[in-house]
């Protein structure tokens, strides 16, 4: 079976092939100044049996998405607003990053551990689509570091200096994190 369930065809309601649940922005009151909203067939039954979700998220200015990866799935990401720096890292440790503008689409290869920066002056808003009816998220930081650390604070820091260091635009680069 793939996903949930079929519903009975006599219970099938136009409703189910839409949400506004991707409408708002996310709060943005946290340590990373960012929210991630993820729907998949849970909560938006139109996905059933198709093989995709969907994201919204939303990234103040200094923000950031912390290293996560998605083991079931590739994601491509479509800039709405702002301007962000997005990047990969593949799996020998080369960084793959650039600095994506409004209308802007960057590709997330499955599995592999990305991340994405405001660089901006505002708020930055960002849709994706994952090839996947549950994709998964590994949150590497706080797999390893309490989310309120001095390591993963310092983390942020470390992400948000690629920027300084002219990094934003490359189209890849031997990694720092990898000795």
């Amino acid at each position: 079976m793939n996903g949930f369930f079929c519903k009975s065809p006599s219970t099938i309601m136009a409703s189910d092939f839409k949400t506004l649940l991707l409408n708002h922005a996310g709060d943005l009151d946290n340590m990373v100044r960012s929210s991630a909203n993820i729907i998949t067939a849970t909560e938006f039954p139109g996905l059933n049996t198709l093989g995709i979700s969907m994201a919204r998220t939303d990234i103040a200015v200094s923000g950031a998405v912390l290293p996560h990866s998605h083991p079931r799935a590739s994601e491509m990401m479509f800039v709405h607003s702002g301007s962000v720096v997005a990047g990969f890292f593949d799996t020998k440790g080369k960084l793959f990053q650039k600095t994506l503008a409004e209308g802007d689409v960057f590709i997330f290869p499955r599995g592999l551990v990305h991340f994405i920066m405001n660089y901006g002056f505002g708020l930055a808003t960002t849709f994706s689509v994952l090839n996947s009816q549950n994709p998964g998220v590994v949150g590497i930081t706080h797999a390893m570091f309490a989310p309120d650390s001095e390591v993963a604070e310092g983390l942020m820091a470390r992400m948000l200096s690629f920027r300084d260091m002219g990094m934003d635009d490359s189209s890849s680069v031997d990694s720092p994190w990898f000795y």
